[in-house]
């Protein structure tokens, strides 16, 4: 770069580069500033999961004890608590002593150490970009890979204590620690004679406010396995021990709630607690004074017939011995089902029209038949097709619009009913073509030159439909100059059009004439007519 010769050009350029450094410095502060943030998160985070992990163990003690068989499992949780404090104290020694090396001399780092600056204290590490430290311990010293050895000794040693058919899901449950894929990845691309291990890839050349992050993050593994594994024990304890139900209640299933006149109703009446036959020991259940035989799952089978259109109602009482209080408790409800005569429906799911070039959804029913029983057919004008779907419902497509008088028709037979409906086939609507989402009138120039081109827009409409324009005619009509006109093929600008476009300044008029759209099931395209737009 010249230097100018020119006073004035000369203080402009230097007070550009002392910005420029600024903006540097700057970067450099908060990039310091959000490592901080995020070890004192990771701090937080680390107490949160030693506070939940201490009520685990007293937990898993008191399980245990319930059976000689789960005493083994009472019997990890120190081992296991031994491993993690003692990999955990081994990363605070490393902190602490690079926290001292790089310059604070006090062995710790939180909000109480001060550094003093123009007479103010402000809570910052002294020692935050001495990259120095970092790499003559950790890499150098190689303590970076010792450590690494001890994290992966320390999950496999955590694994042992597991029983052994549990392992393989326990450890995919579990952090793996060491990423070793990216770091040998960066080795790949290495010179065979350079050193780069796992160490090299983490810790070379970074400042002590980065690294002491990478700590906690080991640190919270290491917590994170810790209350895995206390969870394990105390899943082992939990599953393995005889549970006692001492809450009930009465449940009624019925085949189904709506039945036709002359049908049978038929329901299941049962305890909830009641998953096995020692637990539903002493179960009686009747249904409208009528006592019912229940079997050794505890569930009984109430039956009547339906007589009358009309809701119906039962009531069903339930007694069962408690368990723990040797207690008989009573329990009442009352349950519905409604009798109806036989019906159909058909009915488009979203309007009572078929639309060409769309999939038309339409749901087909009829009371008290099963769905394998019923046989749906299309007919009538409109050249339209029918399908079911995999969840019951059916799916139409039409061909041509219906002339005035005709329609399309949905046909449906099932044992001992036929019924049909009429629908119209129309064609998709015309979409509404806009820029943006202005159909005309005044717009910025910057906001009109940013538009891609010209969408058409169909505006209510509720099927999944899309059209695209096929072409359009624009013409600027700049103040007290000649208009200029480009054709365009498609919906976006193209060419001349755009570069018409780009010239946009205020007290231009823009014509976008002969918009031609074509949509679904178009056999040719439509024409959508004229927008204006104002620049200002």
């Amino acid at each position: 770069m010249s230097i100018p010769k020119e006073p004035r050009a000369l203080m402009i350029n230097i007070m550009y580069l002392v910005l420029t450094a600024m903006l540097a410095l700057n970067v450099s502060a908060e990039i310091f500033n959000a490592f901080k943030i995020v070890d004192k998160g990771l701090i937080k985070s680390n107490k949160a999961l030693e506070e939940s992990n201490k009520a685990l163990p007293e937990l898993i003690r008191d399980g245990a004890k319930k059976k000689k068989a789960l005493e083994k499992y009472a019997e990890r949780i120190e081992p296991a608590q031994e491993l993690s404090k003692v990999i955990n104290q081994e990363m605070d020694e490393i902190m602490d002593w690079l926290i001292d090396a790089s310059g604070n001399q006090d062995g710790e780092y939180n909000d109480e150490d001060y550094v003093f600056k123009d007479g103010k204290k402000t809570s910052t590490l002294r020692g935050k970009k001495n990259k120095d430290v970092t790499t003559r311990l950790l890499v150098k010293e190689e303590r970076g890979e010792e450590l690494k050895a001890q994290l992966m000794e320390y999950r496999d040693k955590i694994l042992e204590l597991v029983d052994e058919e549990d392992r393989a899901s326990f450890a995919k449950e579990i952090p793996s620690i060491i990423d070793d894929e990216t770091w040998r990845e960066r080795a790949a691309t290495k010179s065979k004679n350079a050193k780069f291990d796992w160490a090299t890839f983490n810790f070379k050349q970074m400042p002590v406010q980065a690294v002491l992050p990478i700590f906690r993050k080991f640190q919270n593994d290491v917590i994170s396995i810790e209350a895995t594994f206390l969870n394990y024990l105390a899943n082992k304890v939990g599953t393995s021990t005889d549970v006692v139900l001492d809450k009930f209640t009465v449940v009624s299933s019925p085949e189904k709630t709506y039945v036709i006149n002359g049908e049978t109703f038929k329901t299941e009446v049962f305890m909830s607690a009641s998953a096995s036959a020692e637990s539903n020991t002493g179960v009686s259940i009747s249904v409208n004074g009528r006592p019912l035989s229940v079997n050794e799952d505890g569930v009984a089978e109430f039956s009547t017939r339906a007589n009358g259109v009309g809701k119906k109602t039962y009531n069903v009482e339930a007694s069962i011995k408690n368990p723990v209080t040797d207690e008989v408790q009573t329990f009442k409800r009352a349950y519905e089902y409604e009798v109806g005569e036989r019906s159909a429906a058909i009915s488009a799911s979203k309007m009572n029209v078929f639309y060409i070039g769309v999939d038309n959804p339409v749901e087909v029913s009829v009371a008290g038949v099963a769905s394998s029983q019923v046989n749906v057919s299309m007919g009538g004008s409109g050249g339209g097709s029918i399908s079911k779907n995999s969840d019951g419902t059916y799916n139409v497509t039409v061909k041509q619009p219906t002339p005035n008088g005709q329609f399309a028709k949905i046909n449906l037979t099932a044992p001992g009913f036929s019924a049909s409906k009429d629908f119209r086939v129309k064609r998709i609507p015309d979409p509404v073509p806009m820029l943006s989402k202005s159909r005309g009138g005044k717009m910025g120039s910057g906001t009109f030159k940013v538009q891609g081109g010209v969408s058409p827009v169909l505006q209510g409409f509720d099927f999944d439909a899309k059209c695209d324009i096929a072409g359009f005619t624009v013409v600027r009509v700049p103040r007290r100059q000649d208009p200029e006109i480009a054709i365009n093929p498609g919906g976006s600008y193209k060419g001349d059009t755009q570069r018409i476009i780009n010239k946009a300044v205020p007290g231009d008029r823009y014509f976008f004439e002969n918009i031609k759209c074509k949509c679904p099931g178009d056999p040719a395209a439509r024409d959508l007519g004229t927008m204006s737009f104002v620049i200002n």
